[in-house]
């Protein structure tokens, strides 16, 4: 298996549909797979993708922090999943956003807008916030699935108001530190040649390196709900083994295994895309796990060109980080994931 997966990802580089990858493959808790292909950065000069390289994260932080924070604050009796918004952020009830709990914004049925470019403004982040106080819903609350930064963007917030503390103090303390992911974090200070470059940045007039891709996020100092994590394979594979050991790492216990199996349950049975707490879950069609995984499988993905995918069914998971931004938005990826893990589950019968 090995060598065809590499071989795929090598013809992948070879097409231009992305600079290089780092991916592991855990089958039963065991490391099968772990490799560095391609290049980190290709202009203005190529260097080669290494395993400690690291990337940015983009919408997996939304299941790497900020879904494993809220988690934590239902086991420790903060909140529930039928909270409003609003009892936390009160200014947050307008324009119909009054009845929006939190179980909304973790599956993306609040009926908030997808994305609004906020950075074209320059704001800061608490003016942002403002922004998302008055917006307009697109869809009403409950009725389907419109994927949100938005959503992710009040967790945040939400998660600041419960614990009094900044965002990336708290699930450094909480969550990242217990699961021993010393390369992660926002705005991260590495020295230059460990990160997998990103886009080039007319305002920066650089290609981005350790600076985050996401517009939003960027202009809000770096630190959101929705992105802004930087991480590298190791670090991600903490993090998968804590997931998959119900909630336990070296012994220490960072989310209940209840806890865990609320999270993956689907939320969106209405819709063709299915929803758990922050997880995208297996749905019927254009999954980016592919068609082999099972019906019970759960992810997410980044559009830097990252994801991480669970088939609890046979204990495997996969994780891919790419750069692909570096090349540029065409959708490439949207084939090659899918495609890869149907590759890697169809070695096991």
């Amino acid at each position: 298996m090995q060598e065809k997966v590499l071989h795929f990802l090598q013809e992948e580089i070879e097409m231009n549909h992305i600079p290089g990858a780092v991916i592991s493959a855990s089958y039963k808790g065991e490391v099968i797979l772990q490799e560095a292909v391609g290049n980190r950065i290709v202009y203005p000069a190529k260097l080669p993708m290494k395993l400690n390289n690291v990337f940015d994260l983009a919408s997996l932080t939304k299941v790497v922090v900020t879904l494993p924070a809220i988690l934590q604050l239902i086991d420790n009796g903060e909140i529930r999943l039928d909270d409003p918004v609003a009892y936390f952020l009160p200014e947050f009830a307008q324009n119909g956003k009054e009845n929006i709990r939190l179980r909304h914004l973790l599956t993306h049925t609040s009926g908030l807008p997808s994305h609004k470019q906020y950075y074209l403004e320059d704001l800061t982040t608490e003016e942002v916030i403002q922004r998302i106080y008055s917006e307009e819903l697109s869809a009403s609350t409950g009725s389907n699935v419109i994927y949100s930064d938005l959503g992710l963007m009040m967790l945040y917030k939400v998660i600041e108001i419960i614990t009094e503390e900044k965002f990336d103090h708290f699930v450094h303390n909480e969550i990242l530190a217990p699961l021993e992911m010393f390369d992660t974090g926002f705005n991260p200070t590495f020295e230059k040649n460990r990160y997998a470059a990103t886009e080039y940045s007319n305002k920066l007039k650089v290609y981005k390196q350790g600076i985050v891709h996401d517009e939003n996020t960027e202009t809000m100092g770096g630190i959101s709900g929705h992105a802004g994590l930087f991480s590298t394979i190791h670090d991600l594979q903490n993090f998968t083994t804590m997931i998959e050991n119900n909630g336990v790492f070296k012994g220490k216990r960072i989310l209940s295994q209840a806890v865990l199996e609320l999270s993956r349950k689907n939320y969106s049975p209405f819709d063709s895309e299915f929803r758990g707490l922050g997880w995208i879950l297996k749905s019927p069609v254009l999954s980016s796990c592919g068609d082999l995984f099972s019906e019970v499988s759960y992810g997410h993905t980044g559009f830097t060109g990252t994801s991480i995918w669970f088939d609890p069914t046979i204990d495997l998971h996969v994780i891919l980080l790419t750069n692909r931004v570096h090349f540029g938005r065409e959708p490439h990826i949207l084939r090659l994931r899918p495609r890869l893990h149907n590759m890697i589950r169809a070695y096991f019968s």
